[in-house]
């Protein structure tokens, strides 16, 4: 079959593109002034309630313990080994979804009957909380880990699925109305036009699916298991040592921002401009 689109990479350079959208001098200094600010209002928030007598045990949550407390928990190797668990699991959680998601996203975008059949039942489950089928996977799988990897999954396939299909939607009917008329099927019209199309939005999901995993990370890992990120703010929690509490929250913030970045920066680098 004649190749009915042609699209056109532009890649600006990494560090180029890059640079120019988080580097600027402007740039730098509104995100500086953010930070400055955030860390502010921590101290004094923390300050006009911790300095009472009665909340004095918690000073731990103020900014120069949590500080401190991260530097430590930096060269901590059970720190880095929990870090490694949980990015296994979002990691693995996320595969499973995209490997059935992107699929049926592809095809409910595609095929109008189909988006039309499948459009109640997704919604209605999807608006379920992932959290909600905690004791359910506890029932059914056998280990904790996989109990684990079955609440990310659902958690992060309707963003998946949703986006995709979507994706879909936005391809111009006119490429797939001239490749059926130089004789493609639905799959090669899939696989020519839509998949590449749909590109963008499939990092979008991409990117939504890793937001969700890593928010629904530390409830599911509070099930019985001995490593994660979960794990170290729950054995935190119940030594009381507060400063490592918040010093874990803020490491985990810190990952996840970075996650999010990587994937903005894919969007970035890889701008698809179709030529019609």
């Amino acid at each position: 079959m004649m190749r009915i689109s042609q699209y056109v990479i532009k890649h600006r350079g990494l560090w180029a593109g890059w640079r120019s959208h988080c580097f600027g001098a402007p740039q730098v200094l509104l995100a500086a002034a953010g930070v400055g600010a955030f860390f502010l209002l921590w101290a004094l928030g923390g300050y006009l309630l911790f300095s009472r007598p009665q909340f004095s045990q918690f000073a731990g949550f103020l900014p120069a313990p949590t500080l401190m407390a991260l530097g430590r928990l930096l060269v901590d190797f059970q720190f880095w080994l929990s870090v490694f668990a949980s990015l296994r699991r979002v990691a693995v959680g996320i595969g499973i979804a995209f490997a059935f998601g992107l699929p049926l996203g592809l095809l409910i975008g595609y095929f109008q009957r189909l988006r039309t059949a499948t459009y109640g039942p997704i919604q209605f489950v999807r608006m379920i909380s992932p959290l909600s089928w905690m004791p359910i996977a506890l029932l059914v799988f056998a280990t904790f880990e996989s109990a684990i990897y079955f609440l990310i999954t659902m958690a992060t396939v309707w963003p998946i699925v949703l986006n995709s299909s979507l994706g879909v939607s936005r391809v111009n009917p006119q490429w797939i109305k001239m490749a059926r008329t130089q004789g493609a099927t639905d799959i090669q019209v899939l696989l020519h036009i839509v998949v590449p199309a749909s590109v963008p939005y499939i990092l979008t999901s991409l990117r939504l699916a890793l937001g969700v995993a890593w928010i629904v990370l530390v409830p599911v890992e509070f099930l019985g298991i001995s490593s994660g990120l979960g794990y170290i703010i729950n054995d935190a929690r119940d030594t009381m040592e507060y400063d490592r509490l918040m010093a874990i929250v803020m490491a985990i913030g810190v990952i996840g921002f970075v996650l999010d970045g990587s994937i903005q920066l894919v969007q970035r680098v890889f701008r698809w401009n179709w030529v019609q």
